[in-house]
């Protein structure tokens, strides 16, 4: 069950995840796996708990760019926003829109323990709020609109009694 994708209903993803404290080889090799499972799941971010780990890190996938941000803090949003669709590797193709900063800056370590920050806009802002969101518990359905939450979970119920 471990390094497996998470899906909706998992207790897991519902948690907050801890600090990183430890910067060695099991480190990097869940940010490996991490990597290799958004990339096998077509996805552009993974949250580590998003495979059960409950660990505060992330992978993100942007244009031509790869991030791995451990402890990652927003230490800066813009005031302007913008509303977009967005899906969740554990939601499957469940889409629903949410509002975020265009804009953040977001701090954090890298895979040796070395402090980063990263000024993002526009997509690669949202792929960053989003993971952020994962490790804190929060699921795209705890940010759109209530009828959007709705028709969701409808969709998911529908999903779940067809699989089992």
């Amino acid at each position: 069950m471990v390094n497996e994708l998470r899906m909706f209903g998992d207790p897991v993803l519902k948690s907050r995840a801890t600090p990183v404290k430890d910067f060695d080889a099991s480190l990097t090799q869940l940010a490996e796996d991490m990597m290799r499972i958004m990339r096998e799941n077509e996805g552009v971010g993974l949250a580590a708990n998003q495979i059960g780990h409950l660990k505060r890190i992330f992978v993100a996938s942007y244009e031509d760019e790869e991030f791995v941000v451990a402890n990652p803090v927003i230490e800066e949003r813009s005031e302007n926003t913008e509303t977009h669709v967005e899906g969740c590797l554990s939601l499957q193709e469940i889409r629903v829109e949410v509002e975020r900063p265009y804009a953040v800056t977001v701090s954090g370590k890298n895979l040796s323990g070395m402090p980063m920050r990263v000024e993002a806009e526009g997509l690669l802002a949202r792929i960053f709020q989003h993971e952020i969101d994962h490790l804190d518990g929060i699921l795209i359905l705890d940010r759109t609109d209530r009828e959007s939450r709705k028709n969701a979970l409808r969709e998911l119920r529908k999903r779940l009694v067809a699989y089992n």
